[in-house]
């Protein structure tokens, strides 16, 4: 018994799912969702060029205008979170990623997929910033980033599992086998919608302040934060994109490589998330974090730099080490920028603020690839150094932006602000 017992303890410590409970039942249902993303991200692109017959650069060039016009629900969605329930919003934005999955199995030419794709960026961009408000209801003012970096874990561990169901589709490589990973993804996002209505109800608390539309978008010192955190998240186009062909390209490491830098750090993600955020729950702490993350990440590019001028062995303990000491960076940006970003908003605009996270996030997201290829692909180590520069030096301007937007929310509201009457 005590050998059975000390498995389960071991295995509680290992797991990222949180005990039972409201934050174990919104993890299984991202559990769930992320299963279905790792899914279709493995097989969409063998999909759209081999079954639907696009030819890559459609692929790519529909997914790049899709995603930059999907960015404009994130605000809209986010304060309806604010007036709406945030729990059965996510359970309807979900429902409706079921069918606009399904439609991809109705595209036969490129207008038709660019509408599919343009109407999937939409709700995910939107969901995004949903989920957001629903996480920070789940945890509350003080559980909300130990809830988020939970999720993170789960997520990680979600897309993993997907990914290597998808690898049967890959070796079977038909029609059928294709089609089947995006029935897939259309279920898990029903599974994860039933999942979420399992959680209580979450009405606003109080009727919201009449406020000028954009209020979020308006507030200086909140974007300069969530900016800055956006800025950083190019490390994140480094490691999925631009590291990859680094390596194949520049280093002498072997291909395989690739995959185990990628495999380490969702490794240390499901691993670490939870344990390396819990001192960063408010902005202050938060901030100082942030700064730490920017100098880590830092460190992690200029030695991905050196890998391109050493001989092969060195090159692959380069490469997993520094990608050690990028998820360290990675995690603790994650962390902070939650944080920040919620201990930043006005309470009552919740939602429409974590939108503009997401917005901000997502432009960062899509000028990466074309930023960093031209910089490090074409500049090489010189490339790596000045990206390198670049988060440090915004990491470093973290704390300060951060005071400046404290001491924002300390001033009081404007007199016209004031609240909705009851009788409207």
């Amino acid at each position: 018994m005590g050998t059975r017992a000390g498995f389960r303890d071991r295995w509680r410590s290992l797991s990222p799912l949180p005990p039972p409970g409201r934050l174990r039942t919104l993890s299984l249902a991202t559990l769930a969702n992320t299963v279905g993303t790792g899914l279709w991200v493995t097989g969409a692109a063998l999909y759209l060029t081999r079954v639907v017959g696009l030819s890559p650069t459609e692929v790519g060039l529909g997914l790049s205008l899709a995603g930059l016009v999907g960015l404009t629900a994130s605000v809209p969605l986010g304060g309806l979170a604010d007036r709406r329930d945030p729990r059965t919003l996510r359970a309807v934005l979900q429902v409706a990623q079921a069918v606009v999955a399904a439609a991809y199995l109705l595209v036969g030419s490129f207008p038709v997929f660019l509408l599919v794709a343009t109407l999937d960026a939409l709700l995910v961009s939107g969901n995004l910033a949903v989920r957001a408000a629903l996480v920070a209801a789940v945890g509350g003012p003080e559980g909300r980033v130990h809830a988020f970096a939970t999720l993170r874990a789960v997520a990680n561990l979600g897309v993993a599992l997907g990914a290597a169901l998808a690898g049967f589709a890959l070796v079977a490589d038909t029609g059928w086998a294709y089609r089947l990973l995006v029935l897939g993804n259309v279920a898990t996002y029903l599974v994860s919608a039933a999942l979420v209505m399992r959680l209580p109800a979450y009405p606003p608390a109080r009727r919201p302040l009449r406020q000028r539309a954009g209020r979020a978008l308006r507030d200086g010192p909140f974007l300069a934060v969530v900016g800055a955190s956006a800025v950083l998240s190019l490390h994140g186009v480094a490691l999925t994109l631009i590291l990859p062909l680094w390596v194949v390209t520049r280093t002498d490491a072997p291909p395989v490589t690739v995959s185990a830098t990628l495999l380490v750090n969702t490794l240390l993600t499901v691993l670490l998330a939870v344990h390396l955020n819990r001192g960063a729950r408010h902005a202050l702490p938060a901030a100082t974090t942030m700064r730490r993350a920017g100098l880590v990440l830092a460190a992690g590019m200029l030695l991905w730099a050196l890998t391109g001028a050493v001989a092969t062995t060195l090159a692959i303990v380069l490469l997993l080490g520094a990608t050690v000491i990028y998820t360290l960076g990675d995690l603790w940006h994650a962390g902070a920028g939650a944080a920040l970003a919620y201990d930043l908003a006005a309470p009552d605009a919740l939602g429409a603020y974590q939108g503009v996270d997401t917005l901000l996030a997502g432009l960062a997201r899509a000028a990466g690839p074309a930023l960093l290829t031209w910089l490090i692909l074409d500049g090489g180590p010189l490339g790596w150094l000045a990206l390198a520069a670049l988060l440090a030096g915004t990491g470093l301007a973290v704390p300060p932006l951060t005071r400046r937007a404290l001491k924002n929310r300390a001033e009081p509201a404007p007199a016209s602000c004031q609240p909705i009457s009851s009788s409207t």
